[in-house]
């Protein structure tokens, strides 16, 4: 398991790479809610998602052997940007299997970023299985998208942060919510917040029909969600928490969060509409649990990750279009 000075060593290697996002109110959801919301919005980092966190710190770490050799990831979108991204600014060749349906904007992005993009049918084919296989060949490194020390360790970072600028606030946040694929965001935020927060409350958010890692919590142990699962959030379709992540998730978060499909879409419309932000589904279960009622807010001080906003035109403006 990380510690908390893996999560501060990679918030120094990081440091002028990626933004140090605000942490923000506003009077419209906080009254609606009844009570103090803490906005962490990851969709104003660099490449639009917390991803270029884990991306750097893993990256930056290479040897100068394996940065000749190159790197090889799979995502749905937000880690290949965050990977290529870091890639680009070390010198490093990077390919990323990604999902052929994924969203073209996470797609054209990681193409400009200077990524290979490396599509599959995401039904159909197993994408760390495709992965390994070009990296063998090529003799690359893997760059997986969470269940890796220096992964987790940089997306912990953002927890670090709520940390800090909460304090700077003078506020103690009772509870923070954390949207969850893999689990890398939420156990190394978690590692980072239970060292300055000793008493807050960490929860796991994710969309209904891939609550894997809800599950997982409540049985004891990793289970798997249905081969033929869909949603909307397309940058949590991880069928089952990381091995690494998920015993830090046992042992310092709460029970898992899940919101509908539905919940989503309102709480991405809210986000746009009172916020003036642009968030994609998978970022947005993390505020849709709040304004549904999935958790007690009332007189609380709650964070809330909203994690990137990496997001087609036609979806948002179907969603947007959509009556509350």
């Amino acid at each position: 398991m990380i510690d908390a000075g893996d999560v501060e060593d990679a918030a120094k290697r990081i440091s002028g790479v990626a933004l140090r996002t605000p942490l923000i109110e506003n009077a419209e959801l906080n009254a609606q809610v009844g009570g103090r919301i803490l906005l962490k919005p990851e969709c104003l980092q660099r490449t639009g998602s917390f991803k270029i966190r884990g991306a750097y710190n893993l990256l930056s770490q290479l040897d100068p052997r394996q940065m000749r050799r190159g790197v090889v990831a799979w995502s749905s979108g937000n880690h290949a940007q965050g990977v290529a991204c870091a890639a680009g600014l070390l010198g490093i060749a990077a390919a990323i299997v990604m999902p052929e349906d994924a969203p073209a904007a996470k797609l054209e992005n990681t193409r400009r970023l200077g990524g290979e993009v490396i599509t599959y049918d995401r039904y159909t084919g197993d994408r760390e299985s495709i992965a390994r296989e070009i990296a063998t060949q090529r003799g690359a490194e893997l760059v997986p998208s969470y269940d890796h020390e220096h992964i987790i360790a940089g997306q912990g970072t953002v927890g670090l942060e709520i940390a800090e600028q909460s304090d700077e606030l003078g506020l103690t946040p009772d509870q923070v919510l954390i949207c969850c694929g893999g689990g890398g965001l939420t156990a190394g935020s978690a590692v980072a917040l239970k060292n300055r927060i000793p008493g807050v409350h960490i929860h796991t958010v994710e969309p209904e029909t891939f609550d894997d890692t809800a599950r997982s919590l409540a049985l004891g142990e990793r289970v798997r969600v249905a081969e033929s699962a869909q949603s909307i959030c397309d940058a949590l379709q991880t069928p089952m928490p990381g091995r690494l992540t998920f015993p830090i998730l046992q042992e310092l978060t709460g029970p898992g969060l899940i919101v509908s499909d539905d919940e989503v879409r309102d709480a991405m419309r809210f986000a746009f509409r009172h916020l003036k932000l642009v968030v994609e589904p998978g970022a947005a279960v993390a505020l849709a649990a709040v304004l549904s009622g999935k958790i007690d807010v009332a007189d609380k001080i709650t964070a809330v990750v909203i994690s990137g906003g990496n997001i087609d035109f036609e979806l948002f403006a179907e969603v947007q279009a959509e009556p509350r």
